[in-house]
């Protein structure tokens, strides 16, 4: 068997928030409370288990997805609709735009607890 990352664990404020908020922009599904944690998967079968943490415990981290060209119009959006502040470059100087780099589209924003999430939709150096 090949290495696979299978999961990861994202500390967050509310991890029902933070779960809810993700699978939405990114179209994908909450799956049911197992533990302590709330799990989104991705199309590749990783999970981010969404945990609830302390907001002094919390180190923010990057999450970067890999999706389509009609996933990122409809991510886009949603991001846009929400009010959710974006960016184009990772940090956070040049606010309202989207990057294509790579001849892609890519864009970042912060989620509820802090987190850097980013969507492409080319990966780099591709």
């Amino acid at each position: 068997m090949s290495v696979q990352l299978n999961h990861t664990i994202v500390h967050s404020r509310d991890n029902r928030e933070s779960a809810v908020f993700l699978a939405h922009i990114l179209g994908l599904e909450v799956g049911p409370e197992w533990g302590p944690f709330i799990p989104v998967e991705t199309g590749n079968g990783v999970t981010l288990d969404f945990a609830t943490s302390t907001a002094e415990s919390i180190t923010t981290q990057h999450y970067a997805f890999l999706i389509s060209e009609e996933e990122f119009d409809s991510a886009f959006g949603k991001i846009q609709a929400a009010g959710v502040e974006y960016f184009a470059d990772p940090h956070r100087k040049q606010p309202g735009e989207i990057n294509h780099n790579d001849g892609g589209r890519g864009v970042y924003f912060l989620d509820p607890s802090g987190h850097a999430m980013e969507i492409i939709t080319r990966p780099y150096g591709g």
